[in-house]
């Protein structure tokens, strides 16, 4: 049985403030668990999960603490509306700041605010083996229990980091960016890309100026109907399935 200690440290990690002091997070599920034990990357540092998930997985689990919990415990420390068997706490991933985008599609993400949003386009990235997403500060924390969910997995596979998106840009002018707009070029004209960076931005409000203004060119998605505009999401597939 968790105590009430444990149960409060569990429900902590749903707070970024508390996810930043211990350098852990959340992650829920069978599905999103088993692909970070297959994954030598990963560290777990426990798994709390219901007895038929245990008798099915302890082989697997190694040195990792292995907590059994009923129901009514799952529920108290799952971040879910519906707790799914198992949930793991872990330890963030070392991220590489100054990574190599040499003949590579890279992500940038302008005030991504969205937690589902921002944890399909980690997938959507790792979908296209995009390797690198640029974050600026005040995105979504890909740590966001919401987040890690959306990625099923994905995170663990994808570099991602936040900076100042306009001072990184003007530090990395030598690889060609494209911004994503409304008015702009088609993407579909744009062909195939060996490399580049892809500016996406946020899902009402856009790319902001000052990073616009840095973009080489402005791409846009040829639109048919009569919708206002594309998810963030979305955009960012369709975008990644024309370039790359």
């Amino acid at each position: 049985m968790l105590s009430k200690t444990q149960v409060k440290y569990i429900q902590s990690l749903g707070q970024k403030k508390s996810r930043d002091q211990e350098g852990l997070f959340i992650a829920e599920g069978p599905k999103i668990i088993d692909e970070f034990l297959t994954n030598p990357d990963v560290r777990l540092r426990q798994i709390f999960a219901l007895k038929n998930w245990t008798d099915a997985n302890r082989s697997k689990i190694g040195n990792i603490e292995l907590i059994e919990i009923d129901e009514a415990e799952l529920e108290r420390v799952s971040q879910q509306k519906t707790p799914n068997l198992a949930l793991a706490v872990v330890e963030k991933f070392k991220t590489n700041e100054l990574p190599d985008l040499k003949n590579k599609i890279t992500l940038s993400l302008d005030t991504i605010q969205d937690p589902g949003n921002m944890g399909t386009i980690i997938r959507i990235a790792d979908w296209f083996g995009v390797e690198n997403i640029i974050c600026s500060n005040d995105c979504a924390d890909i740590y966001n229990p919401k987040v890690v969910q959306s990625t099923m997995g994905s995170i663990a596979r994808v570099n991602i980091f936040y900076t100042d998106l306009q001072n990184w840009l003007t530090r990395n002018t030598e690889i060609s960016s494209y911004a994503t707009a409304l008015s702009g070029k088609p993407v579909d004209a744009i062909g195939k890309l060996k490399e580049g960076i892809i500016i996406i931005g946020n899902e009402s409000k856009g790319i902001r100026d000052d990073v616009l203004q840095l973009a080489k060119e402005k791409i846009s998605i040829p639109k048919i109907g009569n919708a206002e505009s594309l998810n963030a999401a979305v955009a960012s597939g369709i975008i990644l399935s024309h370039i790359c």
